[in-house]
């Protein structure tokens, strides 16, 4: 028997390794005829194996680290109930489980509670009681509940539930599929079950046949994402405490993944939102209060409250008027608002990737990769039409050009208007462009995608910027412009407030630098091509595969095994890092509200504009960072963004001052905003 040497084909290589440009090909060549016994040394894997990775020692971790969790959740109480289930459980099969002993708990409460407020910190998963500390005081102050409040969480926030009924999914009905620990359960043993009810159909945008996802209601329905992971239950907490409730409180829930057109067709969605307004204002004779939060890594809670205002005031769609906005809401709270989009969407639409998984350990991405590849991960990102929104705005206006970008910083050495760079020499040959701007970007990345995910985003959405104030006039009946806030107008409600708060201080990718790979056959094929250009007449046909001389089986990546962090700008695993909240570019949190909309051009009414930049500074020993993160998620616990729903909520809105940290003003005024 002998040992033959081949060469690597495309089935034998997973999505980590097709980037490795290190990996030569070669002819396939025979090794000499060796016995495998004389190459592969006996027993020996087996006896230099260290204690650490044997079934002996993390048998016994695992059930340590699952005993001090169950500890760290559990309450005296909750023994009894755990009691309960069982027996009821047993007696549907005809078998007694006796009954607990009659003991008193009481003092084992108590020495519980003891015992749990004397563990630090970090070890802590549940309430510690710091989160209704905002609301103490401002009830000490006297003040309590003024305006009704609207919560609209970001993308990804809301949990999904199954509704399907068909024998292949009936499993899971009532089941939350996003949220949950039942989330990780599925995607853990039923992975291709669960991506299938997860991806919605590429032609209609919708579920596929015989599956039914909804946003699941309520006020949990975004309050956390699993247990122990808070979103928007500590902001709800601090409003209970000034008289707020479910009379005078709602989170407005939805499917993030539908595209805003289906979210109205399908669900109805902005026409309920319109009508629990009206009704919140007619009941609590004040006007409304609304906070929407863009979640750590995309910005759909901005884009549907921008385009429900757009939607609520046209004639041919929610008919309220061009006063309905300035009659009904009292203040906007944009939290953490991602208002011309994120650099992370474009990666993740082009390659499947961001930050968070190129920078995991190689451990950690080996995992990722052969449990749920980058290829399965960018069919799902393309098939949630919702998740386009999250496409960088404004073009090379806003994100510069290949000499320079408005948040450059001094003596870099790169740009961050090359939004997508090739490092390789070798590279430039493969593409025209081997540093793109966002706007060649832009055109290079839709043309690596399906045509059905072309024709959503030409149906659904729109990146330009907009300088014509006639031509913003006549985008107020044109839908798919009512999410990118540069080619629509604000509401004329000169009495509404908007406040934009987000956080300052944590690194966030800002550019990247991409190399190709082998050659793939998962990436998009000729006869995608030919359904785009079928037409060959038309003006609008362009092949950029040919323009840009770009070979469509080849696969394209962040070069993760670049890092420079003498560098400026910083470079972690090919990306460029730039100034953030962690998540969203500075440029998208605040160069609208600094100043895009303190242009008439875009805010007709003078609808005044506050902007509150909060430094970040978490504390190392608390996994969330405490009262002062500003991280783009856990801002939704911070101390100075409670407050500052509070204040507008119970009518102290005028105590808020705008607070700035970082350059965002300066950066702001180099942008081509004329």
């Amino acid at each position: 028997m002998v040992l033959v040497k081949r060469t690597r084909t495309w089935a034998d290589t997973d999505s980590a390794a097709t980037c490795d440009q290190n990996q030569e090909k070669t002819d396939d060549t025979h090794v000499p005829n060796t016995k495998i016994e004389d190459k592969i040394p006996k027993s020996k894997a087996y006896k230099s194996r260290p204690l650490y990775v044997t079934g002996k020692f993390l048998f016994p971790l695992g059930l340590l680290l699952g005993t001090a969790l169950a500890l760290a959740v559990i309450e005296p109480k909750d023994i009894q109930d755990i009691h309960a289930h069982v027996s009821v459980f047993m007696d549907q099969y005809n078998h007694y489980f006796p009954d607990l002993p009659g003991f008193d708990l009481t003092r084992v409460e108590a020495e519980w509670s003891r015992f749990r407020n004397s563990i630090p910190e970090i070890w802590k998963f549940n309430n510690d009681g710091r989160e209704f500390q905002v609301g103490d005081a401002m009830k000490a102050r006297g003040l309590s509940a003024t305006h009704p409040v609207i919560l609209i969480p970001g993308v990804i926030s809301t949990g999904l539930e199954s509704w399907s009924t068909s024998p292949d999914y009936r499993a899971f009905f009532r089941e939350k599929l996003w949220g949950g620990f039942n989330m990780i359960s599925q995607v853990t043993f039923n992975k291709e079950k669960w991506i299938s009810a997860m991806m919605l159909d590429p032609v209609t945008g919708l579920d596929p046949p015989n599956v039914k996802i909804r946003a699941a209601e309520g006020i949990d329905a975004a309050s956390s994402f699993v247990q122990g992971y808070w979103i928007w239950s500590k902001i709800v907490e601090n409003l209970a405490v000034v008289n707020y409730d479910t009379n005078n409180l709602y989170l407005a829930p939805y499917d993030w993944r539908l595209s805003y057109y289906n979210l109205e067709e399908r669900d109805g969605y902005f026409s309920r939102l319109k009508t629990t307004i009206e009704s919140l204002k007619r009941r609590q004779c004040r006007k409304v209060v609304i906070a929407a939060h863009s979640m750590g890594s995309t910005c759909l809670a901005v884009q549907v409250l921008l385009y429900f205002f757009k939607w609520v005031e046209s004639p041919l769609h929610g008919g309220g008027g061009p006063r309905w906005v300035e009659n009904h809401i009292e203040a906007y709270i944009s939290i953490a608002g991602t208002h011309l989009g994120v650099a992370k969407a474009m990666s993740a639409f082009l390659s499947g990737e961001m930050k968070d998984t190129v920078q995991m350990n190689p451990a950690g991405a080996y995992v990722l990769e052969r449990f749920f590849s980058r290829k399965e991960r960018q069919d799902l990102f393309r098939s949630w039409a919702g998740s386009a929104s999250m496409w960088i705005k404004g073009g090379n206006a806003i994100w510069g050009n290949d000499t320079h970008a408005p948040d450059d910083q001094l003596d870099a050495a790169h740009t961050h208007g090359e939004l997508i760079a090739f490092k390789q020499a070798q590279e430039v040959s493969l593409t025209a462009h081997p540093k793109m701007t966002a706007e060649q970007a832009g055109t290079w990345i839709l043309e690596q995608t399906p045509s059905t995910f072309q024709k959503m985003i030409a149906t659904n959405y729109s990146f330009g910027l907009e300088r014509d104030e006639t031509v913003l006039e006549k985008n107020n009946l044109d839908p798919t412009k009512w999410t990118n806030p540069l080619e629509v107008r604000l509401p004329n409600a000169p009495s509404m407030k908007l406040y934009c708060v987000y956080g300052h201080g944590k690194e966030t990718e800002r550019s990247y630098w991409y190399r190709r790979g082998d050659h793939s056959r998962d990436d998009i094929t000729q006869d995608d091509v030919e359904q785009v250009c079928r037409d060959s007449s038309s003006s609008n046909c362009v092949d950029n595969h040919k323009l840009f001389n770009i070979s469509s089986a080849k696969q394209t990546c962040i070069d993760a095994t670049f890092t420079n962090d003498t560098m400026i700008p910083k470079v972690r695993n090919g990306i460029k890092m730039g100034e953030g909240d962690g998540t969203v570019s500075l440029l998208s949190l605040g160069a609208m509200c600094a100043e895009g909309w303190k242009r008439p051009r875009w805010n007709p009414g003078g609808i005044k504009i506050v902007t509150v930049e909060l430094p970040h500074q978490p504390i190392a020993s608390i996994p969330r960072g405490g009262a002062n993160t500003s991280d783009h998620v856990d801002i939704l616990g911070s101390t100075g963004l409670n407050e500052i729903i509070l204040k507008v909520a119970t009518g102290v809105g005028h105590e808020i001052t705008e607070n700035y940290v970082s350059n965002i003003r300066e950066y702001a005024k180099k942008i081509e905003w004329d």
